[in-house]
């Protein structure tokens, strides 16, 4: 028994080695500098390009009554044909004129019975000469629309425009990772991950109702901003 144990205590130190040994692994050597920094810095840049509309998209709709459902509905559709053809006669393509709502419903008395039905029906006419817009709104009033919401004002080429909204986010989100850095003494590095955010298109803009629209109906497009975003992480070193 005596012959063992300085077998056992000697096999006990060398796992002990062992043990520091391989804690040791994938240590950064203090004596031999700083280690290399992780992270890095992460900035959110933004882009905007203003744009002058040049196209518009209104609702034009109209109602009719009928004893019943079937008479309400068939009015409307007579009606809403030549509504559609006043519009594409004024110049709207065929491709820029979109069904938006069909219904009908009845009609009650204050004693609570049918008195007949209404059927309503609204199309979106997109108009992409805005110097064309009276005319087209007056041609649907005098075919038979009653109701006229609008206009959506928006620019042709959104890609574009949005293309270099990121353009100039990323060029804004530099910019300001240059500063970070310069401020915090590190050296700014490769671009290690960028994701885009969303600033939603540009608004559109409602004008109030313009029932029975006249041709001289004025139309201002105004200024719309193209918005971008994005978060860019840089490395440093």
């Amino acid at each position: 028994m005596s012959v063992m144990k300085p077998i056992r205590i000697a096999a006990l130190v060398a796992a002990a080695a062992a043990v520091v040994a391989f804690a040791g692994v994938g240590r950064p050597d203090s004596a031999g500098g700083a280690a290399t920094p992780v992270g890095g810095i992460t900035v959110t840049g933004e882009g905007s390009v203003k744009s002058v509309p040049d196209q518009a998209t209104f609702t034009i709709g109209l109602q009719t009554q009928g004893s019943s459902a079937k008479e309400a509905l068939s009015a409307n559709a007579e009606q809403m044909r030549r509504v559609i053809a006043a519009v594409r006669a004024a110049g709207v393509a065929k491709g820029d004129v979109q069904t938006q709502d069909v219904s009908v419903s009845a009609d009650y008395t204050d004693g609570n019975e049918i008195d007949g039905y209404t059927a309503s029906n609204s199309i979106s006419a997109t108009i992409r000469d805005l110097g064309s817009a009276g005319k087209v709104l007056d041609a649907a009033s005098n075919a038979g629309a009653n109701e006229v919401y609008g206009p959506m004002l928006s620019r042709s080429g959104q890609e574009q425009l949005q293309a270099k909204a990121l353009r100039d986010a990323v060029v804004d989100a530099q910019r300001k990772a240059q500063a970070l850095a310069a401020a915090a003494g590190v050296r700014l590095g490769r671009v290690t991950s960028i994701r885009e955010g969303f600033f939603g298109g540009p608004e559109p803009y409602y004008a109030t109702d313009m029932r029975l629209a006249k041709a001289d109906t004025p139309i201002e497009p105004g200024k719309q901003d193209v918005q971008a975003s994005v978060t860019v992480t840089f490395a440093i070193s």
